[in-house]
């Protein structure tokens, strides 16, 4: 079990990134499912995420259903305590994690959602310390979730941020989603887990510089790979065949992709604890 100056430290975290973002998160309550499902719709389309009685049953059972509300006192917050107050009808983000035991107790946090006009605030770093925390006070150490690899804004949030580290590729890992991000672009993605109390986390969490990674093979990304896809969609599928080339390189388990400075892939070989 974690400690109690560890779960303190991660609580007090997590209150921070809210107070950063001007939110609060926490679980969500029973009447507040439905306004998570509309987050999850909303960013992935109608139908291509859970339906509410699933969500029902996966809360209920005590899986890590979260909501980003407003913090009461701001001007899109409701005017009652937020413990009292009426349920937002879609909240500013939601996410969705649950119990898994493949290689070891983990939570997969399989969605994390934010609304487009509140982005560059941090609600889903907020989210993810949130969730962080709620694990660590159930005994859980270890989160583990999949991303596009060629999402370099992602990356830098799972890799750089929030000190995640790859495991695995799996490419085609959803099949065909023809959602509301993805269209008909392949379902690469890397698994990556959090282990929630390392000290790469820590560091991370912390703001310490990574180290400077050791590798010589890696893949330089472009700046925003989804305005590529959209914007012109035979591009995007030649950038993804030469990721599937380059990554063929992870395959044997010798490798991890990290981000260097300018923010491309790096295969090292390295301690992921290795200290800058």
């Amino acid at each position: 079990m974690t400690d109690d100056a560890t779960l303190a430290r991660a609580t007090a975290r997590a209150d921070e990134a809210d107070r950063r973002s001007g939110i609060r998160t926490r679980e969500a309550r029973p009447d507040e499912l439905a306004g998570a499902l509309a987050r999850f719709d909303a960013t992935w389309g109608v139908g291509r995420t859970v339906d509410l009685a699933s969500l029902k049953a996966i809360a209920h059972a005590g899986n890590t259903v979260l909501v980003a509300v407003p913090e009461p006192g701001r001007a899109d917050a409701a005017a009652e305590p937020a413990e009292v107050a009426a349920p937002v009808a879609t909240p500013i983000g939601a996410a969705l994690g649950f119990l898994g035991w493949a290689d070891g107790l983990h939570v997969h946090s399989h969605m994390n959602a934010v609304d487009p006009a509140a982005r560059g605030r941090g609600v889903g770093v907020a989210l993810k310390l949130r969730q962080r925390a709620i694990c660590l006070e159930h005994g859980i150490d270890e989160v583990r979730w999949t991303y596009d690899p060629l999402i370099r804004r992602n990356a830098r949030m799972n890799l750089v941020r929030l000190g995640a580290e790859v495991i695995a590729y799996r490419p085609d890992f959803y099949g065909e989603l023809r959602d509301a991000i993805s269209g008909g672009d392949r379902s690469d993605r890397f698994e990556v887990r959090w282990r929630l109390t390392s000290p790469r986390v820590e560091r991370a969490l912390d703001r310490v510089p990574q180290p400077e990674w050791r590798g010589d093979a890696g893949l330089a990304l472009v700046p925003d790979f989804e305005a590529v896809r959209a914007e012109d969609p035979d591009a995007a599928a030649a950038l993804r065949r030469a990721s599937r080339e380059a990554f063929a390189a992870l395959a044997d388990g010798r490798l991890r992709p990290e981000l260097d400075a300018a923010g491309d892939y790096v295969f090292t070989a390295d301690d992921p604890d290795r200290a800058a």
